[in-house]
């Protein structure tokens, strides 16, 4: 039987998760009757706006959830957002995966917090985990968040390089802090390249129950507009709605930075391959994997766990020839690299 002890994570893995529970939303459960060695269950992910299949964020965590699941033989679960939810709809959902015996629990997003917080406090003897930026401090919650301004500090050099007509953009899904680390990163990596290339900034929504993270018609017509002020690079920061820009993008051949997964290699984003020139990626797989590798070892994780430049949890990816090939793209992306790690570069958050 797994229990709890404190300590920081260790360990680091990535890869690719399904299936019925029932807990204030669509559900889907994996389990394999002769599997659960242990007497309990494994790791429950609960998903963020957009749900499993934003070929991004939700599915970087249903990765690492299908890895853990692979590896420890355990069953485990993994459960939709609904539409209009309250902070109490989250809380009982996680609540009831933990009263279940799955165990860490995980809320994917931000918006997860209070939730947390709640359903932690009613079992203490479970292992939560909230994925990005935010702080929920207990003794049986770990914090997994990133340097996702490092990562799209790199987006912006990319996409400084690679501009002819020296506009860019950046398309936000939401206007908040976390997707304002986004913005800063990028705009900053841009300016340091090239200071006479225009970045035009924009934020599909204010709130995320306007669709921003999840309203690919919004992001396609937002990438449209700036495509239109002559961008011909344009960064999503948005959840599903990114795959608009990035539709955007290949209809009118010019350059799309997908974001938090390699959208190059996406099932789903297939036909638009050509046109996404890179992704800033942050690891929600391996943070998802390692919190539950910390409870499997009997070790669980608690506190700020992050992710950065430097633990190799952001980075740029390289899936598409044109980027890898670029040999001078390369070193300015590799140079910056070496000084954000160093600290030569500080890479703002706002």
């Amino acid at each position: 039987m797994r229990r709890i002890s404190r300590i920081t994570v260790a360990g680091a893995a990535t890869a690719s998760l399904a299936l019925a529970l029932s807990a204030c939303g669509g559900t889907s459960t994996s389990s394999d009757s002769s599997s659960d060695a242990k007497g309990d269950k494994g790791l429950a992910i609960a998903y963020d706006v957009g749900g499993k299949g934003d070929q991004s964020f939700n599915d970087a965590a249903y990765a690492g959830l299908e890895l853990a699941k692979k590896e420890f033989s355990y069953e485990t679960a993994d459960v939709e957002p609904t539409d209009g939810e309250t902070d109490a709809d989250k809380e009982q959902r996680l609540a009831s995966l933990a009263k279940q015996g799955y165990n860490p629990v995980i809320g994917v997003g931000y918006a997860y917090a209070s939730a947390v917080k709640g359903a932690a406090e009613k079992y203490p003897d479970t292992t939560f985990g909230i994925v990005d930026d935010a702080t929920v401090e207990a003794d049986n919650v770990a914090d997994l968040v990133f340097s996702e301004e490092q990562a799209s500090y790199l987006a912006g050099v990319a996409a400084a390089e690679s501009t002819k007509t020296d506009v860019v953009g950046f398309v936000g899904g939401v206007d908040i802090p976390l997707i304002h680390k986004f913005r800063a990163g990028f705009e900053q990596g841009v300016k340091d390249t090239d200071p006479k290339v225009k970045v035009i900034s924009q934020f599909l929504t204010q709130t995320a129950e306007e669709g921003g993270f999840s309203s690919p018609d919004k992001g396609k017509s937002a990438a449209e507009g700036q495509i239109e002020k002559k961008a011909d690079v344009v960064y999503a920061a948005a959840g599903l709605s990114g795959q608009g820009v990035i539709e955007a993008a290949a209809a009118n051949k010019v350059w799309a930075i997908g974001v938090d997964s390699d959208q190059y290699k996406q099932e789903a984003l297939a036909k638009y391959k050509d046109s996404i020139l890179t992704s800033a990626m942050k690891d929600v797989a391996k943070a998802v994997y390692n919190l539950a590798k910390s409870v499997e070892d009997g070790k669980p994780a608690t506190g700020i766990v992050k992710g950065d430049l430097k633990t190799g949890e952001v980075s740029l990816s390289n899936s598409n020839p044109k980027f890898a090939d670029d040999a001078e793209l390369q070193e300015a992306i590799k140079t910056a690299k070496e000084k954000i790690i160093s600290g030569e570069i500080k890479v703002k958050s706002s």
